[in-house]
């Protein structure tokens, strides 16, 4: 989940990165999230088809992980779609409910909420 570009956000405050970037439990948390929604037809048409999974309107995934996800989780881990991630991962917050269920699901220490 790295935060391209200059503008730091609450997974890389401006002080370096932060927990997402060592983290990608909620992105390795279960095949069946992330689930398009909110999107529209122009936001979705900007996801790579490769890591559309069309028939269940939802983000392809490698076991439970994102197929958009790169790296090693609870090391350093990088969404390879961050500028065109689908909106319920940009909900997903540093130390919110969903975040601590997923990081607990990989067995790593809670986070406080940013």
């Amino acid at each position: 989940m790295s935060a391209e570009g200059s503008a730091a956000s609450p997974a890389e405050p401006a002080g370096g990165p932060g927990p997402c970037l060592t983290c990608g439990a909620c992105c390795a948390y279960s095949a069946e999230w992330p689930r398009f929604s909110t999107e529209t037809d122009e936001e979705l048409d900007r996801i790579p088809s490769n890591l559309v999974h069309d028939s269940l309107g939802r983000m392809r995934a490698e076991g439970d992980r994102c197929a958009a996800l790169a790296g090693a989780i609870g090391d350093a881990v990088a969404c390879t779609i961050y500028e065109v991630r689908p909106h319920v991962c940009r909900a997903c917050q540093p130390g919110d409910e969903d975040c601590l269920t997923a990081r607990a699901r990989h067995r790593l220490a809670p986070l406080p909420p940013f």
